[in-house]
């Protein structure tokens, strides 16, 4: 099976100009319409569909997007992988703003998202110990590694449900929970590309220590686009050099 790959960008990063001959094409799903409309092309010969996970403007809160219909659009696509770029906050010293982590498990913390695509006529118990696709988070260290890019692989990621951030005492319980970062979005799309057999990967760049450390700033908004405005050439880069490197690794990227 051809590999193609799906990029769901955050701020900043669903730029379509990373593309080849790109082309956007507008689609419903059973579920309704995406976040936005899908922006196809290529990469060193790879085939590449980019959508905005808050729409174009970012104009979709946390709450608001529709998961189950975007990953539904990259699947109806023909996507096999998803690199999933995303804004987190730092629960851990070593995790500075601008670095990136790939992690390899969730917490749930959200409380009112469609989180499955099973809650109708059938009912099927998906494994998800191993969310996160092993072969691409060690093909994102590699290429991050060779970019000279600070990262942090394997780490743990809690969703919380937004939009606000969280209270000290939150962040310090989902510290005690050994959670590394924290944002508003892994949940449920990962959990979703699991259900649709699509290998998933997330590619998390720290803004903000939090709340919880109490030499730095509480985290705003404002913060997280300053440092994501400063980092998101790392990225981009990032996904050119790893992209061309998934076609190769599809033998060994399976299950």
């Amino acid at each position: 099976m051809a590999v193609k790959i799906g990029i769901i960008g955050g701020s900043g990063l669903d730029d379509p100009a990373i593309l080849k001959q790109s082309d956007e094409i507008t689609i419903d799903t059973p579920y309704g319409a995406p976040s936005s409309a899908l922006t196809c092309g290529s990469i060193e010969g790879v085939d590449v569909v980019i959508l905005a996970r808050h729409g174009k403007n970012h104009s979709i809160p946390p709450m608001n997007v529709n998961f189950r219909a975007n990953i539904s659009a990259l699947k109806e696509q023909g996507c096999t992988h998803i690199l999933a770029a995303t804004a987190v906050g730092s629960l851990r010293e070593e995790i500075a703003p601008g670095h990136l982590v790939f992690p390899d498990q969730f917490i749930d913390f959200t409380k009112k998202r469609a989180t499955t695509f099973f809650d109708r006529d059938e009912v099927i118990h998906t494994p998800m110990a191993t969310p996160f696709c092993p072969k691409l988070i060690d093909l994102l260290a590699g290429s991050a590694d060779h970019l000279a890019i600070p990262f942090h692989a394997n780490r743990t990621v809690v969703t919380i449900e937004g939009p606000r951030f969280s209270t000290k005492a939150e962040s310090h319980m989902f510290r005690a929970w050994n959670a590394d970062v924290i944002n508003m979005s892994t949940v449920p799309e990962v959990n979703l590309a699991r259900e649709k057999k699509m290998h998933y990967a997330s590619i998390a760049m720290s803004t903000d220590y939090d709340c919880w450390h109490e030499s730095e700033e509480a985290v705003t908004w404002e913060m997280i686009l300053e440092t994501m405005k400063k980092n998101v050439g790392s990225v981009i880069n990032l996904f050119l050099d790893v992209i061309p490197k998934i076609k190769d690794y599809e033998d060994v990227c399976k299950g």
